[in-house]
């Protein structure tokens, strides 16, 4: 079994304002013309949607309009944390899960934890997965979104 690929970074605003950075403003930091669908077949998204409930879905909106299902949202606690079953590119029965939770330092910070696991769910390219992940959130968690973080505070 592999471990689970564990991210924590601290950034320069409300409990909040991370949550609903991370959530509600998606698009303004995920890397859409390197991290999607789209980027895939060598085009840029339009935009990434985490719908705000539990059962929602999150979804990228493709350079051709297409809708491209990235998981859903299997436990949404507003501005405290969000579980995602996470299959980009990936049939369902593919998931891994993603945890993020949001812990507020004091008025002013707040420590984002990110967790990946579920590796078994990619059977014998777990290790590859787990791999390719553990660079690519460094990218897309601890370099962007803390990045349109340290500008919202």
């Amino acid at each position: 079994m592999l471990k689970p690929i564990v991210k924590t970074i601290e950034v320069p605003c409300n409990q909040n304002v991370a949550f609903n950075t991370f959530v509600d403003k998606v698009s303004s930091w995920w890397p859409l013309d390197k991290n999607s669908v789209s980027a895939m077949n060598g085009a840029v998204a339009k935009k990434v949607v985490i719908e705000p409930k539990t059962g929602g879905k999150v979804y990228e909106i493709g350079h051709d309009d297409t809708e491209h299902l990235w998981g859903s949202v299997t436990q949404y606690n507003a501005c405290d944390s969000l579980t995602i079953d996470w299959h980009i590119g990936l049939p369902a029965e593919n998931a891994s899960e993603v945890c993020v939770k949001f812990i507020a330092i004091d008025d002013n910070n707040t420590r984002v934890e990110l967790t990946h696991s579920r590796w078994e769910a990619f059977g014998d390219k777990a290790a590859d997965m787990r791999a390719g992940y553990d660079q690519g959130w460094v990218g897309v968690f601890e370099t962007a979104y803390k990045a349109v973080c340290s500008i919202a505070s």
